[in-house]
């Protein structure tokens, strides 16, 4: 059985802004279980309600619903789960003063745990939209609740295993793709091989019929699905909430990387409904990297996980929807509202509009790629790839900066991380700090002008890795069972051919005065009034995670106008 921390503690809930959010938690037990004196209590009132259960009663239940923060007056509240077995596990029970609420609670998703009413139970509630009044009007306390609840979902993993349960066989390309899905999202989940795990093979054996069920997945409220999409998983989960029917948002962002995440801080935190669409994971490309160190504030380097998920959390503060994951197929624009359908039948309609869906991994043109797709094909490299490979050999394609941070940080890892470039070598391509750090560091073997030509696999997956000169020299293969993709991206702008958004001639979105002279200020607008592009699906855009966010803040003042000259018609 393994258990997974997500990197999820915002800056200034440490001491140390690079710690991992799974650091010893023994010594902060003041901040995780924090007792509210009588002035918090009388501060909270005005935006509470008093309500009361009698001994027994269910006060919320996991996956299910939430009543919101609730603060023990009198009385207590036991929390506890049912694990895959049907058994019970305390989790934590709260005592006057004391309140119930994590990372969830925010925005109004199920939590992880059942509360039940011990003795007659007295108590303040706040729903997610009060609670998010809180933390922005009462400064000093509501950081002492945001820490508090980002930590208990670190904690729910650290101490006792929480979230859902995922069982199947080690090298299942359905399991990696879960376990990669929550892993990104910071969501936490237990992983269990049924060949060496008793009680997974146990429920293997109640639930498992055939094949095609793989892998299980136990939720915490003790329900199985068997093979379940992606969508399936986060609707259980409340990663992907339902949508009120005709909503109509002032922003829909489609893209939750740097850029769409900005835009939803800046366009939330100044009173805009926004509602934030991803298809994969927050974060993006950039949540995938291994360690940024050319990001302004972070001398020492950060994580694109990291980032990602202090700049989720800062939406979620400020009242931002967030639906992950969530596919845009359609943009169209010939009335208004705009809408957005979704691959799954749904429309949201929104008055502004902005592309930041980013770019799409590359491909080699090798037939069978696919078939070795979470089963030693990758294209990125985070802890979930890298425990795959520990003491292992693995073959890293790619010359550009985030093929030299991925290299990097699988050396940590691999026994051998071979880098292969189709260039002279990386001066023309890498910043020169990852290029001299690729250098000192032993394991990592650079082959230049060598391409791949072709996969070998066996029932496992992939097994060596073909490759050749480009100069006409010897073909070589690499015996190894990981390969890591970096070899760039296309534009992901295939959806909005419909609305008639001008693209150039690689498929990036046009903005500004490339589309009309009399833009003017609004810089950032595509073709089409009222729908905006930034960070890397943007032509023209730089290609750095500052720069992304700065377009993405930007973006804020230029839709406020949009929507004043709507005002005004």
């Amino acid at each position: 059985m393994s258990e997974h921390v997500p990197e999820l503690i915002p800056e200034g809930l440490v001491a140390d802004p690079d710690a991992r959010a799974g650091v010893d938690l023994a010594t902060r037990g003041h901040q995780i279980f924090p007792t509210l004196s009588a002035d918090d209590i009388a501060r909270l009132r005005r935006f509470g309600t008093c309500r009361s259960w009698p001994d027994g009663a269910t006060v919320f239940r996991a996956c299910v619903d939430s009543p919101g923060m609730v603060v023990v007056l009198a009385g207590r509240l036991s929390c506890s789960r049912t694990d895959a077995l049907g058994k019970r596990v305390e989790v934590v029970e709260y005592g006057p003063g004391q309140f119930a609420g994590e990372v969830a609670t925010l925005s109004g998703r199920p939590p992880l745990a059942d509360g039940v009413a011990v003795g007659e139970l007295e108590t303040l509630v706040l729903d997610a939209e009060c609670l998010r009044a809180v933390i922005v009007a009462e400064a000093e306390l509501g950081e002492r609740l945001m820490r508090a609840f980002i930590l208990r979902r670190v904690q729910l993993i650290t101490n006792k295993p929480g979230g859902p349960i995922l069982i199947g066989p080690a090298a299942h390309a359905g399991l990696f793709e879960l376990e990669n899905f929550l892993s990104r999202n910071a969501y936490p989940y237990t992983r269990r091989d049924p060949e060496t795990d008793p009680e997974a093979a146990e429920l293997v054996r109640e639930h498992w019929k055939q094949p095609s069920d793989w892998p299980l997945v136990a939720l915490p409220d003790g329900f199985v699905l068997k093979n379940p999409t992606l969508a399936e998983v986060g609707r259980c989960l409340g990663t992907l909430p339902r949508i009120e029917r005709g909503a109509v948002f002032d922003v829909l962002v489609v893209g939750a990387g740097p850029s769409g995440l900005a835009t939803a801080v800046y366009a939330a935190s100044e009173g805009l409904r926004v509602m934030v669409l991803d298809q994969r994971a927050y974060g993006g490309q950039a949540g995938a990297s291994a360690r940024i160190e050319n990001f302004l504030g972070f001398p020492t380097g950060i994580s694109g996980r990291a980032l990602a998920g202090r700049s989720y959390v800062q939406a979620l503060k400020f009242g931002a929807e967030i639906a992950i994951p969530a596919r845009a197929t359609r943009l169209l624009c010939h009335e208004r509202p705009l809408k957005v359908e979704l691959d799954d039948g749904t429309c949201l309609q929104a008055r502004a509009v902005v592309l930041a869906a980013g770019a799409r991994y590359r491909k080699p043109d090798l037939p069978d790629i696919a078939d070795y797709e979470g089963r030693g094909v990758y294209y990125w490299a985070s802890p979930v790839e890298a425990r795959l490979c520990r003491n292992e050999p693995v073959v890293l394609v790619g010359g550009g900066n985030s093929a030299g941070q991925a290299a990097v940080f699988l050396a940590a890892h691999a026994s051998e991380v071979h880098l292969l470039v189709r260039g002279p070598g990386l001066e023309a391509t890498m910043s020169s700090y990852l290029i001299e750090r690729i250098a000192a560091t032993p394991n990592i073997h650079l082959h230049a002008r060598r391409e791949i030509v072709g996969l070998v696999g066996d029932e496992n997956g992939l097994a060596g890795v073909r490759c050749r000169g480009r100069d006409g020299g010897d073909t070589r293969e690499f015996a190894v069972r990981r390969m890591f993709l970096f070899i760039g991206a296309d534009p992901n702008s295939d959806w909005l051919h419909e609305c008639g958004v001008e693209l150039d001639d690689k498929g990036f979105v046009l903005t500004g005065a490339d589309t009309r002279p009399e833009r003017g200020a609004r810089t950032l607008e595509t073709s089409v009034d009222g729908i905006f592009a930034v960070g890397d699906l943007r032509a023209g855009s730089t290609k750095r995670v500052a720069a992304a966010a700065g377009e993405g803040a930007a973006a804020v003042a230029q839709i406020h106008g949009y929507l004043a000259s709507l005002a005004g018609r």
